[in-house]
């Protein structure tokens, strides 16, 4: 409803009355609350962040890690097959070379039963004339390895070149002969079959 203004003698209407502004009292400590609410609010946001980085920090390192033992048991895997390369050129050159007249069947046979493929083949279609002439001289051969070393080796690990240097000395039981030094360079191809080595092939290096 209008009203009287008596300082201007004149009236007013109600919308340009003053209007007075009551300020908003808040219970006390509301403040505060929220002030702590909002710093337990962000601890908690912290945390959480820091556990999704090492979750995710645990993941990287976990393919990282993996990765690294793939490579480190597959470097593993590659040194042991040069090493039984290696052994098995080594045995089979001393199985070449012991032979003793007495016990000449088992020894050829050692020989045919470490080798395969070429090598073996060879050895068995020459194996009775070494028989008998072996039996016939009474002849007793020994022998040692000086040295053996890896030529190559496939990117499979499935073959491999060795080279083998080694000493034999052979002597003719009831002759007045003196014994014999041979010396032997053989390069010898070894093959993994059935998760072991053999000599598949055999040449002699002059």
């Amino acid at each position: 409803m209008p009203g009287y203004d008596p300082a201007t003698g004149r009236r007013t209407r109600l919308r340009d009355a003053p209007v007075a502004v009551m300020p908003v009292r808040r219970p006390p400590g509301e403040g505060r609350q929220q002030v702590a609410l909002h710093a337990a609010r962000s601890p908690r946001r912290w945390r959480s962040l820091v556990a999704a980085l090492l979750v995710v920090l645990l993941a990287i390192l976990g393919v990282a890690w993996v990765r690294v033992g793939g490579a480190l048991d597959d470097a593993r895997a590659a040194a042991a097959d040069r090493v039984a390369a290696i052994r098995a050129a080594e045995r089979y050159a001393l199985t070449l070379m012991a032979v003793d007249y007495r016990t000449v069947d088992r020894d050829v046979q050692r020989v045919l039963d470490s080798s395969m493929g070429q090598a073996r083949a060879e050895y068995e279609r020459d194996a009775e004339r070494l028989k008998a002439a072996t039996r016939e001289h009474k002849a007793v051969q020994t022998g040692v390895v000086r040295a053996a070393g890896l030529v190559s080796m496939d990117a499979g690990r499935a073959g491999a070149r060795v080279l083998v240097l080694a000493d034999a000395v052979i002597r003719w039981e009831g002759t007045k002969t003196p014994p014999q030094e041979r010396l032997n360079r053989w390069s010898m191809e070894v093959t993994k079959s059935r998760g072991a080595w053999w000599v598949s092939k055999l040449e002699r290096v002059t």
